[in-house]
C-alpha cells in the first residue's frame, strides 16, 4: 500500500500549500489558473476516451450505467459524506463540498489509480502511483486554492479506494484483460472530461452517478 499512502501525503500536501498560498494571488488568476487545469482534466479525458475499441461498449455503459447510479443517488450520498465532514469540522462555505466532491472524483477516475494499485499489491511496485502522486498534488494545489479545505478529505476515499485494490489485487488482477481495460479507461475519460466541464460551470452533469458505467464496460466487454 506504499504507493497509495505516498498518493494520500501528495494530496494532503498540495491541498495545504493551495490553501496556504490562496490569498497571495488576486481572485482572477485564481479563476484563470483554474480554468487552465479544468482545459487539461478535459485533455486527460480526451486522451483516455479515444482508447475505446468498441464504442458501443462506452455508449451502453453510460446508459446503463446512469440508470442505476441515478436509482441509488450516488452524487447524493457522496455529498452527504462531505457535507458531514463540513459539519464536523464547521465550515460554512460551500465550496467545502464541491472541492471535496469534484477532488474525490478526479484523484478516483481513471486507470492509473486502478493498474497503479494492481502493480502496488502484485508486484510491490509503486511507481505508477508514485506518478499519479505528482499530477495529484499540484492538482490538490489548484483546487484547494479555489475550493479550500475540503479538497484535503478527498485523500481519504483515494486512500480507501486504491489501498483496497492493492489488497485484492490477486483476485482483480486474474479478471481483468486488456480489453477490459481499454474500455473502462475510455468510459472513464468521459467522465473526467465531464469533471473538466463542470469544474468550468459549463455543465453540472452528475459524474458521481455514472461511476457505474465503469463497472458494466467490463462486464460488457466480457459478454461480448
Amino acid at each position: 500500500m506504499l504507493g497509495s499512502v505516498i498518493n494520500f501525503v501528495a494530496i494532503i500536501i498540495g491541498g495545504i500549500t493551495g490553501i496556504l498560498f490562496k490569498d497571495s494571488f488576486p481572485k482572477k488568476i485564481q479563476n484563470t489558473v483554474m480554468q487552465g487545469l479544468s482545459l487539461a482534466v478535459i485533455l486527460i479525458g480526451l486522451q483516455m476516451a479515444l482508447l475505446t475499441e468498441n464504442i458501443l461498449i462506452v455508449i451502453f455503459s453510460l446508459v446503463i450505467g446512469g440508470v442505476i447510479g441515478e436509482s441509488i443517488d450516488i452524487e447524493k450520498n457522496l455529498e452527504r459524506v462531505g457535507k458531514m465532514l463540513k459539519s464536523s469540522f464547521q465550515q460554512e462555505n460551500d465550496l467545502f463540498v464541491q472541492g471535496f466532491v469534484q477532488a474525490s472524483l478526479v484523484f478516483c477516475v481513471g486507470s492509473m489509480a486502478i493498474m497503479g494499485a494492481i502493480q502496488d499489491g502484485l508486484n510491490n511496485d509503486p511507481s505508477i502511483l508514485i506518478n499519479k502522486s505528482l499530477l495529484d498534488g499540484v492538482a490538490s494545489v489548484a483546487f484547494s486554492a479555489t475550493f479550500g479545505i475540503g479538497v484535503l478529505f478527498s485523500a481519504i476515499p483515494v486512500l480507501l479506494y486504491q489501498g483496497g485494490l492493492t489488497l485484492l489485487a490477486s483476485f482483480v488482477e486474474q479478471y481483468l484483460t486488456d480489453p477490459m481495460v481499454n474500455e473502462m479507461t475510455a468510459t472513464g475519460g468521459l467522465l473526467i472530461m465531464a469533471i473538466g466541464l463542470n469544474i468550468m460551470g459549463v455543465s453540472k452533469i452528475k459524474v458521481a452517478n455514472l461511476l457505474p458505467a465503469l463497472v458494466i464496460a467490463i462486464i460488457g466487454v466480457a459478454v461480448i
